[in-house]
């Protein structure tokens, strides 16, 4: 027969201690437990060559006898003497694994928290965090400055009002589930193998609504549409998400509330944009403007002020505002404004317009002057 490489299964090398057996077999229990999602075939076989590997004495004949060892003696007089009904002496197969605290190490995979084997008995908890929701909401760039308070209709699930969450009629209660005792979980397989499932009855509640409520079909829940009031802060960007704790779908079994999650969506203003906290105002100015200096008034989300744009100012040119721009959301303050210069040049001169500029350009000698750098 092909022999059963009990160091391979673990992926440990044959010159392995007992401390880093161990933690293979951890580490590839929890991979592999049916439990988890793993194979319930490859659990097995994991736990067969920690068996073996876990203990000295089994370990010694294993590397003595190979292929041979656990109930396939090798050809020859005495063959299997000292193996009585096969397998490991005593005739015992997987009864003595050492799990030391393997228990806390399954205790979140197995059902009601009972250890190894789901054998806990103990019922399972009801109590569950509600779900959260996310919503988005559309601002104006103005709104998106000063903040709102404003109503989201979030479509969320809920108690029946009737049944008061049970999912039992009036009058009536569920009952414990006869097949699994209220635990929830059934238990499958024997001995160290077992494994724990949702039970099949109750869905893994632990209870059976017998008489189910008329409003909600026994289901305990309803869906309703109900506006919330939520206040938006001064300063929101375009894609933020808010935060609104305990605004979610109610928890279950006196679990607590999840949380609504508001999505912030800024439509787009005809000549700001954001950058951060900061606004940013693109202003258009004439070429004489540009070159001679000039005082301007320009619209800030506080109002118009004027600016002066000094003489020779070049095309791209920042002045900054402070203070004029958003709220910051971290933080005191508001951001800058940050006006940006676009010199215009005209493409439908007339005659005269294009006569000056011949004299101007005349008076101001060649153009190549202007090059001599490059």
């Amino acid at each position: 027969m092909a022999a059963k490489d009990y160091y391979e299964t673990l992926g440990v090398p044959k010159s392995a201690s007992a401390d880093e057996i161990k933690k293979a077999y951890r580490r590839l229990a929890r991979k592999h437990h049916p439990d988890a999602g793993g194979a319930e075939e490859k659990f097995k076989e994991v736990g067969e060559a920690y068996e073996v590997l876990s203990d000295k004495e089994k370990r010694s004949q294993y590397d003595q006898y190979g292929a041979y060892f656990g109930g396939n003696p090798p050809p020859g007089p005495g063959a299997g003497q000292g193996y009585p009904g096969g397998g490991f002496p005593g005739g015992q197969q997987y009864q003595n694994v050492d799990l030391g605290d393997l228990g806390d190490l399954f205790g979140s995979v197995f059902s009601g928290g009972g250890g190894f084997g789901g054998m806990g008995g103990a019922p399972r908890s009801a109590a569950q965090r509600g779900r959260d929701l996310t919503y988005e909401v559309s601002l104006t760039f103005d709104e998106a400055l000063s903040g709102l308070s404003t109503k989201v209709d979030v479509q969320r699930t809920e108690n029946c009002a009737v049944c008061h969450g049970s999912g039992a009629a009036p009058g009536t209660n569920p009952v414990t589930c006869p097949v699994c005792k209220g635990t929830g979980h059934t238990a499958q397989g024997q001995g160290l193998f077992s494994v724990s499932r949702p039970c099949n009855r109750c869905g893994g509640s632990g209870r059976i609504v017998e008489t189910p409520c008329s409003t909600c079909r026994g289901k305990g829940k309803v869906v309703k549409v109900k506006p919330v009031t939520v206040q938006i802060p001064a300063g929101v960007t375009d894609g933020g998400k808010i935060r609104f704790k305990g605004k979610g779908e109610p928890g279950v079994g006196g679990g607590p509330s999840g949380d609504l999650y508001v999505v912030t969506k800024i439509k787009p203003h005809p000549y700001y944009s954001r950058d951060g906290a900061d606004v940013v105002l693109e202003l258009p100015i004439t070429i004489a403007e540009a070159a001679l200096g000039a005082q301007l008034e320009v619209p800030t989300p506080d109002g118009r002020i004027k600016i002066k744009v000094a003489p020779g100012t070049q095309d791209g040119k920042v002045y900054k505002l402070p203070g004029k721009g958003a709220s910051r959301l971290k933080g005191s303050g508001r951001g800058d404004m940050r006006v940006r210069i676009k010199v215009v040049v005209p493409h439908d001169l007339d005659a005269e317009e294009k006569e000056l500029l011949k004299r101007f350009a005349s008076a101001r000698g060649a153009s190549d002057r202007l090059r001599e750098h490059l």
